[in-house]
């Protein structure tokens, strides 16, 4: 039995269904609202019920874990809830997998070493360090630069803004900051607005930052420079992450949704992770880019919980508290990531710069 909390949101809606389609049950779907589980149960088939629960209360999350031979935890926000759903199903001898967050995950880490858990189980972060660790295994000798981007046009709901901004606002995430020559730079990079970049349909305001996830990346690769954007296409967006810092946060989330909801406004959602690595490949000098596409970032974070959480099931991660991009086995992430629906992944024999003169010039 696989638990889903939060099983018919966005991101859980999209895990239960990735998780069905491969024939992965039976599934528990839990959440508050019972009716909404239900219907996400009955669309998914035999082998689906929806049962209440509150995260919230520690009696309702024992109910639920019990019986369960794996937790999965899309309910939001993930950095109020993550570790509490955590403690219950390891302190049931459950394995855990969760969407969203990796914070908490050192006071997990005494007396669970013989336990399953994976954090940032998501697209950002998650996939955006899983993605380039593959591209690495394509055909390099060694690898000495990245350069990414990871770009969305969806809406936020108020959960999912929430954990945005504690993601982009938290000591995890230093704006500005970049790799360079093996070492944190603070400071190294500034915002660049207007700019275009390939297989996205409008110029972007590129921010840099760099983060946990980036940073030991950056090691594990051995980079020698590294640099991460987050790609903003729309107006509004930029505009109210210059002004949460100011705002309360509740104040700060509204204005997020609405800044969202503005730019999306008649264009299609997407998300796109573009990554770039510049190495050796059979000794001579190469720039390869991956270019990932999903139809939205709801569907891209559950497509990679759901891979996340068949890698558990199948005995693939071992015992401990890990984050997903540094468990997972790239090869085999991205190879189950490419059977779901909707999301498409090439890589080019170029860099981004390159790729996006050839897109202007066919324009």
């Amino acid at each position: 039995m696989i638990g889903v909390i939060g099983g018919y949101g966005a991101v859980g809606a999209q895990a239960v269904r990735v998780l069905a389609g491969w024939g992965v049950g039976p599934l528990r779907i839990g959440g508050r609202d019972v009716d909404r589980a239900a219907r996400v149960a009955a669309g998914v088939g035999a082998g689906a019920r929806a049962v209440r629960v509150d995260v919230a209360d520690e009696a309702s999350l024992v109910a639920f874990v019990d019986g369960c031979s794996l937790v999965v935890h899309c309910a939001g926000p993930s950095h109020r809830t993550a570790v509490r759903v955590a403690r219950a199903a390891l302190a049931a001898g459950v394995p855990y997998v969760d969407a969203g967050t990796a914070d908490g995950v050192g006071s997990l880490r005494p007396g669970h070493h013989t336990r399953v858990a994976v954090f940032a189980a998501g697209a950002l972060p998650g996939l955006s360090g899983v993605l380039p660790r593959w591209l690495a295994r394509q055909g390099f000798d060694a690898v000495r630069g990245l350069t990414s981007y990871a770009a969305v046009l969806d809406a936020f709901t108020a959960t999912g803004a929430e954990d945005y901004l504690h993601g982009v606002l938290g000591s995890d995430s230093e704006p500005s900051a970049a790799w360079v020559e093996g070492a944190r730079r603070p400071g190294a990079m500034a915002r660049a607005a207007g700019l275009r970049l390939p297989y996205l349909p409008r110029p972007v305001t590129a921010v840099p930052y760099l983060d946990a996830e980036g940073e030991q990346l950056a090691r594990d690769l051995g980079l020698h420079d590294g640099r991460w954007y987050t790609a903003l296409d729309g107006e509004h967006l930029p505009a109210a992450l210059d002004a949460a810092r100011a705002l309360s946060r509740a104040e700060a989330v509204a204005a997020l949704c609405r800044a969202t909801a503005l730019d999306v406004a008649g264009r299609n959602p997407y998300a796109v992770l573009l990554a770039q690595l510049d190495g050796v490949a059979a000794g001579r000098p190469v720039s390869r880019t991956a270019v990932l596409r999903a139809p939205g970032i709801a569907e891209l974070t559950g497509a990679v919980t759901a891979v996340a959480a068949l890698a558990v099931l199948r005995g693939e991660v071992p015992p401990g508290v890990h984050l997903a991009d540094a468990v997972l086995d790239p090869v085999v992430a991205v190879r189950r990531l490419r059977e779901v629906p909707g999301v498409a992944l090439s890589v080019a024999e170029a860099g981004i710069a390159e790729l996006s003169v050839v897109e202007e010039g066919a324009l």
